[in-house]
C-alpha cells in the first residue's frame, strides 16, 4: 500500500533528538499562510485536531513511537495528489514548533502521486 507521507534521514534523526526531551510528538500541516505553511511538531496531544483534519499516515521512526501526521481537510483537497516527504533545513522555524530552538526547521517536499498510487489511496 502507497503512503501519503514520509520522512528523510535527517528529519528522522532530528525527531530521535527532541523526543527524549519532549516525549512523543505528532505533526500538523495546515495549509495557513507564513509558518502555517510549514508541518509543525507538536508534543502529543498538546495540538487538538479537528473533526475535519485528516490523518495522513503515521511516520515510523527507529526508536520511537510512531509519529501521527494529520492536515487540515481544506489543504488536504488541494494536496490530496501528492506525496509528501517532511525534511529538515537550516533556519529558524515557528517558534511553535519544538524544533525552533534547533537552528532549524521542519518543511515539506511534495511529488505527484503516480496513477497506480492515487487509485489505491483515493479509490
Amino acid at each position: 500500500m502507497p503512503q501519503r507521507v514520509d520522512l528523510t534521514p535527517a528529519a528522522a534523526d532530528l525527531l530521535r533528538r527532541l523526543v527524549p526531551v519532549h516525549g512523543p510528538v505528532m505533526f500538523h500541516q495546515s495549509g495557513g499562510c507564513c509558518d502555517g505553511s510549514a508541518p509543525m511538531c507538536y508534543p502529543a496531544g498538546e495540538f487538538r485536531v479537528g473533526a475535519h483534519d485528516v490523518h495522513l499516515g503515521d511516520l515510523t521512526v527507529d526508536g520511537i513511537d510512531a509519529v501521527p501526521v494529520w492536515m487540515s481537510g481544506p489543504q488536504f483537497e488541494y494536496w490530496k495528489h501528492t506525496h509528501l516527504t517532511i525534511d529538515v533545513v537550516s533556519g529558524r522555524g515557528s517558534g511553535f514548533s519544538l524544533e525552533a530552538p534547533e537552528g532549524v526547521r521542519f518543511l515539506i517536499r511534495s511529488r505527484l502521486l503516480s496513477d497506480e498510487e492515487s487509485a489505491e489511496l483515493n479509490g
